[in-house]
Parts: structure tokens; sequence; C-alpha cells
């Protein structure tokens, strides 16, 4: 059966209406949209409310799911019933037997749409007979149509400067960028917002993000890295594993990146855009915004030999670990260790 990524779901609905979903993946707003999308697609408001179920695999006896998906829909092209919670069904519990029976033979005016609550890898024995969709964090460009798609919908426009800060700001996280952009469409304003009213706004001030940490270890500003780095871990939802798993997964695309520098004989822009389409649209790491992060790969690539970062790599393990022993608390000083420790790892201009 077909397997979409959420981003592909609403072209999918505007050519065909499948009999049977499984929605999965550890982003929960993702799986909300998806199935508002799915019902908005297969159901006329005006009879919505009688051809909609709603049944929850906990409490529902398994037998009824037939009979659910067999009543004909009324005054309607199609009736949908959601199943939610399936991840109560073990994998070999017998209890999914109803349900395995009616997706190899689904009826056709009815749509089943399963969710998966939990973020655990969906059921083979369901998601292999439906039109599965994952639903993960969207990163980079899939992260950038997300937030305009929210910001056009509440009508809040924002310079440019003040959106990559409120992405920045909040960690890409989807929760935290819906709430935000809902109490920035609460200002009364006829133009674009700028970043310190965005700033001001969610709470974290322009320039003092975890993004902007990261920016300034890799740029060897070692000044601003230890300037910011107690505010930081201040701040809610920051903590220094995250810190060091931002700056982990940066490192590693600054691996590809000088590998690719050296062979190709590139630096500044026409790197930036090798990372960004040969590999981070590829890979989608977590690194924050691909346009602003890429120009600081070009900008910075040269003073990093392989050698180098791999030794940052290795310390930057070196310091997840320590982190993440419960004997040792002092989190801040791990991290100010790992950031003067790359700090002095730069004798002299790589490249």
């Amino acid at each position: 059966m077909p397997r979409l990524p959420f981003a592909r779901l609403a072209s999918s609905l505007k050519t065909a209406l499948a009999p049977t979903y499984y929605i999965h993946g550890a982003e929960g707003v993702l799986k909300d949209e998806a199935l508002t999308l799915i019902l908005d697609r297969a159901l006329d408001p005006a009879t919505r409310d009688f051809n909609l179920d709603l049944v929850s695999a906990q409490q529902l006896d398994p037998s009824a799911l037939a009979a659910a998906c067999a009543t004909l829909p009324m005054m309607a092209d199609h009736r949908v019933v959601v199943l939610r919670d399936v991840e109560a069904w073990k994998r070999k519990s017998k209890a999914k037997l109803p349900a395995v029976s009616y997706l190899d033979k689904p009826m056709p005016d009815t749509v089943l749409i399963i969710v998966q609550g939990d973020d655990g890898d969906p059921d083979d024995d369901l998601a292999s007979r439906c039109t599965t969709i994952e639903c993960v964090a969207p990163v980079g460009d899939q992260l950038d149509a997300w937030l305009d798609a929210q910001l056009a919908k509440h009508g809040v426009p924002l310079t440019p400067d003040a959106r990559e800060h409120l992405i920045r700001a909040t960690g890409g996280d989807l929760g935290l960028l819906g709430a935000e952009t809902q109490k920035l469409s609460g200002l009364d304003t006829t133009s674009a917002l700028d970043a310190k009213t965005v700033g001001d706004m969610v709470g974290v001030r322009f320039g003092e993000t975890v993004d902007d940490w990261r920016d300034a270890v890799l740029r060897d500003d070692t000044s601003r890295a230890l300037t910011l780095l107690p505010r930081l871990l201040e701040t809610t939802g920051v903590s220094g594993v995250r810190l060091v798993n931002v700056l982990g997964s940066s490192l590693l695309v600054m691996r590809w990146a000088r590998a690719t520098a050296e062979r190709n004989k590139s630096r500044g822009a026409a790197l930036a855009r090798t990372v960004k389409f040969d590999l981070l649209f590829k890979v989608r790491p977590s690194v924050g915004s691909y346009d602003a992060f890429t120009a600081v790969v070009g900008d910075v690539v040269g003073r990093w030999s392989l050698a180098r970062i791999s030794a940052a790599i290795a310390a930057t393990l070196q310091a997840d670990i320590s982190l993440k022993d419960t004997t040792i608390s002092d989190e801040g000083g791990i991290v100010t260790d790992l950031v003067l420790a790359l700090a002095t790892s730069r004798v002299k201009k790589a490249a």
C-alpha cells in the first residue's frame, strides 16, 4: 500500500480518497492536521455529524469495528470511522485480528482512519494494508512552508529577520510555533513585525537562541558563545544535552561540507548551495533554518580542517556522555569546557 510523508497528503487527496489510512509518527501536530485534511476531503460539513464515528481501540469491542464500518452513509457519498489508540493492541494480540480482516476487504463507501497515538513504529499488520501517512517533525524548507501557512492563516506579517528568529526561538517546535503565531496575531499592526517585537512576545531576545550559540561556536566567536551559554541554560526547554546535540549534528554536516569543499574547490555561496541541495534536502538533519545554516557553513568551512572537525565531533560526543552521567550535575561547566576545547583546536586557518 502507498506510503506518504505528510507533505504529500494534501496533493494526494486532490487525486483520490483511499478507503483506509494509517497515521503514525512522532509529530502530534501533524497527526491532527492529517486527520483534519482527510475528514475535510471525505465529509460534507452539512452531514458530517451523521457520518463520522470516533472510536478508541482501548474501549472498542474488536468485533464491533466491522459493524461500524459497514453502516451506510447518510445523505452523503462517504462515511468515516476514526480509530484511535491502536498502540493499545499489542503486536501479536488477537484483539486486532478483526481489524486486519476488515482491512483486507474494506467497504467501498467507508473511509477508515487509524491513528497511532504514540511515536513507536507502525503496526505492520495494520499499516501494510492501509495508505500510511508518516508525521515527523518538519525541518528546513518543509518547516518554512508549514510556518508560512500558519502566518498566512493568522494574518501575521513578519520581516525576514523576525521570521528567522521565531523559528530559532522555538527550536522549530510546531506546538510552540503555532502558539506564538496566535499570540502575534493579536497585535494591532499594519506593517511587518520586526525581530525585536517577536523576541519580546516569545520571551527570547533576538540573537540569543540555541542556533545563535551554535553559529558562534562554528565562527570561533568564543566570547559570544560563552556569554550566551548561561542565558540559554536558564531558558525553558534548553539543556546542555540539547546544545551539544545541535552542535554535533552541525559538525557532521561541516565534515561533509569540508570534504566537498576540498574536492570541488568551492567556498561561500557556491558551497552553501551544494550543502543545502545535495545533503540537507536528502538527509533532513535538524540544524535549524537551512538557508541561514548553510550560509554559516560556507563562511567558516575554511577554518575547520577535516582533522579539526573529527576531533570536535569526538569532544562533543564525550560531552554528551558526560551530560547524561547522572553523577555529574554541572552541565554549564561541561559545555563551557567543550566550547573552550573547540576554540583552542584552531591553531591556524585550515584552508
